[in-house]
């Protein structure tokens, strides 16, 4: 007779842990997608350059490949180069995600370049005691520009940024103030004139304010879903934070200063090593430096000829006309050397003064140490000899011994000398010493 075995319990179980999971997975597909919403913050402080250029491509390009929302500029800059300024404009013009340029902290300010690449963004806003404005184009690179070129360079960015403003509905009128009449405005003004979109205290409540506007892309519109969108900050790396330092004329400054001082000091200490490789590194950044900068190089022949005259100072008698012309021509030059109106791209008068004391005092301290070198007594050779005083062994009619250091020479005096006298060498012939008496004080 058959038996009925009990029907195995593993699917109940099964069953259950199945519909678990397929609860937990209907759970959890809304929280995933919330939690994939974020927005890439990059935060931008300082002068538009080819570095800054480079970091806001880069943040952009990571914004757009990792899926977020949008890219959100902070920006605080006085202005920068033009060319720099356009390419961040095109990387915003091309951007397949909104990009939102946000003009902060407090105090902080979109100014010339700043102007164009705030008004450029999908959306522009400010922070509380910001403002922006002042895009009068300066010509880089000083000197006498002729009237029709100013004309040019003027209605050529008159030109671009009402083509901006016009693209992204903003005030086209201001947008020509702005540049030939050099206004500027706070964040209220700003936002009533519509020049930005947006006044905010803080990211988070420029997330909220955000949320649910529609921006209009090269792709299509674009509906923002920032209320609750997680914040990934983009940072600039070091070595872009180090291309950026040498960026500043400051630095760049210090550097040339610093390399010369390396190659003079290697010059007159030969085989010193240090001081010339970093005399040679300092001047490679510094050159590197300038690339982005507005040199004018008789600043940096200026430059260097007060550092020759200084050097010429400590070994030529020129009663002092040396010395003061060279620290004449070591203030010119760091006047000079960079040739540009803007105030940001000028070498401060904080940092030229102390270098030129500090370079003049440097210099003459070590060309100073080189001399007392050379002048100082030989320790070695038959050099070492002249001068030296020793006690008379046998008596010298001319002819006798004279020990030095505890050692008996040969010596001939010219002056009969006993034993016990002393005497000092005044040259040699071969082995033998010429010597000479010692006038006894008080005699």
């Amino acid at each position: 007779m058959d038996v009925l075995k009990p029907h195995p319990r593993l699917p109940f179980p099964v069953a259950i842990i199945a519909t678990c999971a397929l609860l937990i997975a209907l759970v959890a597909a809304p929280l995933a997608t919330q939690a994939e919403s974020f927005v890439v913050v990059s935060t931008y402080d300082g002068i538009i350059t080819p570095v800054s250029a480079e970091y806001l491509h880069d943040a952009l390009m990571s914004a757009q490949d990792t899926g977020a929302q949008a890219l959100i500029i902070r920006l605080n800059t006085p202005g920068g180069l033009d060319p720099s300024m356009r390419l961040i404009i095109k990387d915003i013009t091309g951007a397949t995600i909104p990009v939102i340029v946000y003009v902060s902290p407090s105090s902080g300010r979109a100014a010339s370049a700043g102007v164009f690449i705030t008004m450029a963004a999908h959306v522009a806003a400010m922070a509380p005691g910001t403002n922006i404005g002042a895009a009068h184009p300066v010509v880089i690179g000083g000197g006498e520009t002729d009237k029709t070129m100013k004309e040019k360079v003027e209605n050529d960015s008159v030109a671009y940024l009402k083509s901006i403003a016009s693209q992204r509905g903003r005030n086209v009128t201001w947008a020509e103030d702005a540049v030939r009449k050099s206004l500027s405005v706070t964040e209220r003004e700003a936002l009533k004139l519509k020049i930005i979109d947006l006044v905010a205290e803080d990211l988070p409540t420029l997330l909220k304010q955000l949320d649910g506007r529609s921006i209009s892309l090269q792709s299509g519109p674009r509906r923002l879903h920032t209320a609750d969108a997680a914040v990934r900050e983009f940072p600039m790396g070091l070595r872009l934070e180090f291309l950026k330092t040498l960026s500043d004329p400051n630095i760049a400054y210090l550097l040339m200063t610093l390399g010369t001082i390396g190659l003079i000091a290697e010059l007159y200490n030969p085989g010193a090593i240090l001081p010339g490789v970093v005399g040679a590194i300092s001047l490679v950044l510094a050159f590197y430096s300038f690339q982005s900068l507005p040199v004018n190089y008789a600043g940096i022949l200026l430059f260097l000829l007060g550092i020759i005259f200084l050097i010429l100072e400590a070994s030529v008698t020129s009663y002092g006309v040396l010395a003061v012309g060279g620290l004449i021509s070591m203030l010119l030059g760091s006047v000079m050397l960079i040739k540009t109106e803007v105030e940001f791209l000028q070498i401060s008068w904080a940092v030229i003064l102390p270098v030129v004391a500090l370079v003049s005092g440097f210099t003459f301290f070590m060309v100073g140490m080189g001399m007392n070198a050379m002048r100082r007594r030989p320790v070695t050779g038959q050099e070492e000899m002249i001068g030296l005083v020793g006690i008379v062994k046998t008596a010298l009619t001319p002819h006798g011994q004279l020990a030095i250091h505890g050692e008996l020479w040969e010596a001939v005096s010219e002056q009969p000398l006993q034993p016990g006298d002393k005497a000092e060498v005044t040259r040699l012939d071969g082995l033998r010493l010429h010597v000479k008496p010692v006038t006894k004080k008080g005699v």
